[in-house]
């Protein structure tokens, strides 16, 4: 049996413990308190959140054409853990997660009816459109997956090739040594898992009310506590269930479920949507995308006292840091057996590809309705964004089937990444977790799947969502930070991976890549 880290696992869950319970107690003085730290970190550190996702993105591409490109991730003589379908299938669904099925349809008709007022866009206009669109690219492809990418790749080198512990401190090996062992190396931990505890919970309590909205439109039935608790139950069993099953076998069989269930619905939607409409208005907003991509990137809205860029491209920006950090053990664990560019392609390449077709096809979908029905608009201010959802929804053909079927998309999509990210924060929560031994204790897992399903259901019950989003947020500050170190130790290694790379000089490799093959 694997033990509990104490210094790491307790601080994080005594401190989601009393959030929840101040949320509980004193919902108004907790959503001030978090909405006014929120609003400081966006209007002082919006720029470093910009400028951190511009570099990690350089940092990508540069370490692709680095002599890290060619190394192998466990040593020349490693084996793929798993195979390459499902190591795709895995890496989307954990950071894709249902995130991508609500704002795919949703964002494009906020950014429609109402773009930044600096930039004199007429609201609902021809540029309105494709403004939309190409903002969705910004916010949905290459940037996240970088930043995704470059701390999960730094922790495989280490991990596997520094023979690193099990630990996001290994990631800044190359900086400090041995160093990284200590108390410093346990408070990053610490507080890593503390940022992506919240931002799950806020995750799932955006699933659940999504699915609940869908109950409703289907059956009647109240979206109330009740119903939400019922809810948050199903979920919580089922990736509860899937995480203990063991890596090989839950989220692999969830992952691949859930990436047939994505073709088929993003080639519906093309089919029986404005196909047209969508090519043309994506080849057009792709174009603008590029051309202005330095400025979109950059805007910070600062000259003018406009405030859209820190409601929307910073908050994304802080949002991916925060999740980006410990999903990288995940990230980084599965990929033993494959060169540095073959990681990149995988985490970086083909999700920026994936989310540009979705947000195409879904978000052009939607901004064809409110162009020509001009409905959308008015039902997002009126009834809200789970409206509006199932709004465009209805207006599709078979819509009796299609709503149904989103609603086991949301359903398998939060599961899917909540199963990886349940298995990341176990292991960092335990001791005795090796490549040849990855999986943390059923307890410690079942701890924090019903710690987040809990604590998601008492904050959408008595304290909506928002305070406990606004605590993930936060969370990417020193996630960023963390981040911008291990981008320099990634450069570091880039430069001379031979110097690194212990696996190649280690005389008992070929007996830790035939432990490796006992895993899968």
């Amino acid at each position: 049996m694997k033990n509990i880290r104490h210094s790491v696992f307790w601080p994080p869950f005594l401190l989601l413990v009393v959030a929840a319970f101040l949320s509980f107690t004193n919902r108004e003085w907790f959503i001030k308190t978090a909405t006014d730290a929120n609003n400081w970190l966006l209007a002082n550190l919006g720029w470093l959140f910009s400028l951190g996702g511009m570099l990690m993105l350089v940092t990508v591409v540069g370490v692709y054409f680095s002599p890290l490109g060619k190394v192998k991730i466990g040593g020349s003589k490693a084996e793929p853990l798993l195979k390459l379908r499902n190591w795709i299938a895995i890496t989307l669904c954990t950071t894709i997660a249902a995130g991508v099925t609500f704002w795919g349809f949703i964002e494009p008709i906020y950014h429609l009816t109402a773009p930044p007022e600096s930039l004199g866009i007429k609201a609902n206009s021809a540029e309105a459109a494709v403004f939309s669109m190409s903002t969705m690219y910004l916010h949905w492809t290459v940037t996240p997956y970088a930043i995704y990418c470059v701390p999960a790749l730094m922790f495989a080198f280490a991990y596997y090739n520094m023979r690193k512990p099990f630990s996001l401190s290994s990631t800044l090996a190359p900086l400090l040594g041995d160093r990284v062992s200590g108390g410093w190396g346990k408070t990053v931990d610490a507080l890593c898992l503390y940022t992506l505890a919240l931002g799950m919970a806020a995750a799932m309590g955006t699933t659940i009310l999504n699915l609940a909205g869908g109950v409703n439109y289907l059956t009647d039935l109240p979206s109330n506590p009740t119903m939400w608790a019922v809810i948050a139950a199903v979920v919580m069993i089922t990736f509860v269930i899937s995480a203990s099953s063991g890596l090989m076998k839950g989220i692999r069989i969830l992952s691949d479920i859930n990436m047939k269930v994505y073709v088929v619905v993003i080639l519906f939607l093309f089919i029986a949507g404005p196909t047209a409409f969508i090519v043309n208005l994506g080849t057009e907003s792709f174009g603008n995308f590029l051309s202005n991509f330095f400025e979109k990137s950059l805007f910070t809205g600062a000259a003018a006292g406009d405030q859209w860029p820190q409601w929307w491209t910073v908050f994304y920006w802080a949002n991916w840091f925060a999740w980006a950090a410990i999903t990288a053990l995940f990230l980084g664990r599965i990929s033993y057996g494959y060169t540095v560019r073959a990681f990149i392609l995988v985490n970086f390449g083909l999700p920026s590809v994936f989310g540009a077709i979705w947000m195409t096809i879904f978000g052009g979908t939607s901004i064809h309705q409110q162009m020509t029905e001009g409905k959308l608009g008015d039902i997002l201010t009126n009834s809200g964004p789970e409206s509006v959802l199932y709004s465009v929804l209805s207006d599709l053909p078979l819509s009796f089937l299609l709503i149904p079927f989103y609603l086991f998309i949301v359903f398998i999509s939060f599961v899917t990444a909540a199963d990886s990210n349940i298995s990341a924060m176990g292991g960092i929560s335990a001791t005795g977790i090796t490549p040849e031994s990855p999986e943390p204790d059923f307890r410690i897992k079942v701890i924090w799947g019903v710690a987040v399903g809990t604590i998601s259901w008492i904050m959408i019950s008595f304290a909506k969502i928002d305070g406990i989003k606004m605590l993930s947020n936060l969370g990417g500050v020193p996630a960023l930070l963390l981040c911008l170190f291990i981008v320099v130790a990634l450069i570091k290694v880039a430069r001379a991976p031979e110097k690194y790379d212990v696996s190649e000089r280690d005389s008992d490799g070929d007996e830790y890549s035939e432990g490796m093959k006992d895993v899968v």
